[in-house]
């Protein structure tokens, strides 16, 4: 019998302490076969989250730790000679794994941040003259402290847009915080391991195929993304670049995710509402404005979002 998501989402949150919109996104990316972006403060269980969530589905993980001195091949693979047969063996690098966690992915160069994008997209790797499939499913999980800006590297919009899901993940209540130390004061955290397996994964992926998206759903889905792009009054002051028609399909995926996630077979407006501006953050490109007047971002999207009349 088919696991449910609530059970994943269950043992997550056994080590997870609140924190409860950053695990259901994590999990309606899973299923929507998105990749997640984490933003956060150091310190607040990003890469806890990520190793939580690959323990609980029991595939295989694999961190990178991204510095300045990673090449691409430390996360693709390489060719090597073998001396005995005379000819060259591919050897596979970290990212051939269910789960990939990129641990502060902005801490390396354009360059290596790119060995991902073939990756991302078609869940693949060229090494040589080979091309080999992941294994599925398959997730990225990325880090990212955006306090900090010493020694980063701003990542670049391919690389932004790859992500189906932008979370952030702020510090935790003063009670939360309480449960924190009640639970690991000790120092030991296990996550909990094979809450469901790959074919459950693999089966919710299926159901979120058949979900019905109904056509004026489709259109507010549309509006929304295009409503980013309007360039007049406060959207031409703080917004350079709006949503591409990609937003719209991963938006869509995300919603039939999340009705998957509740239960459900088919979409409700509140599906898209929730999931609109985690979905957006990273892919709208704003002015200088924004940061020179301290615009809250999320803020900003909530006011272009609300805008477009829900059917």
């Amino acid at each position: 019998m088919t696991a449910r998501p609530s059970a994943l989402r269950a043992a997550v949150e056994q080590t997870i302490v609140g924190q409860r919109t950053v695990v259901e996104g994590m999990l309606v990316a899973l299923i929507a076969n998105g990749h997640v972006l984490l933003e956060g403060p150091p310190g607040v269980a990003k890469t806890l989250a990520a190793r939580s969530l690959a323990q609980a589905i029991g595939g295989t993980f694999k961190r990178i730790q991204f510095t300045p001195d990673l090449l691409p091949s430390d996360i693709v693979g390489t060719r090597i000679f073998d001396q005995r047969t005379g000819g060259f063996s591919t050897v596979t690098g970290p990212i051939f794994a269910n789960i990939v966690l990129a641990d502060e992915i902005n801490r390396s160069p354009a360059k290596v941040q790119s060995a991902l994008l073939e990756g991302m997209q078609e869940r693949q790797a060229t090494i040589g003259p080979d091309t080999l499939p992941f294994p599925e499913p398959f997730i990225v999980l990325a880090t990212m402290n955006p306090l900090d800006d010493d020694g980063t590297y701003a990542l670049p919009l391919a690389q932004r847009d790859r992500f189906a899901i932008n979370l952030y993940v702020d510090y935790p209540s003063r009670d939360e915080e309480i449960a924190i130390l009640e639970r690991f004061g000790a120092g030991d955290v296990h996550p909990v391991r094979d809450a469901v397996t790959l074919d459950d994964i693999r089966e919710w992926k299926h159901e979120a195929d058949r979900v019905h998206l109904e056509p004026r759903l489709r259109a507010y889905i549309v509006d929304m993304i295009r409503a980013t792009r309007d360039s007049d009054g406060t959207r031409g002051r703080y917004v350079e670049r709006g949503a591409s028609p990609r937003a719209a399909l991963i938006l869509a995926q995300l919603a039939k995710a999340r009705a998957v996630f509740d239960g459900r077979s088919y979409v409700v407006p509140d599906d898209i509402r929730s999931l609109a501006v985690p979905a957006l953050r990273h892919r709208v490109g704003f002015t200088y404005r924004v940061t020179s007047e301290r615009v809250n971002v999320e803020e900003l999207l909530e006011s272009f979002i609300t805008q477009v009349p829900a059917p």
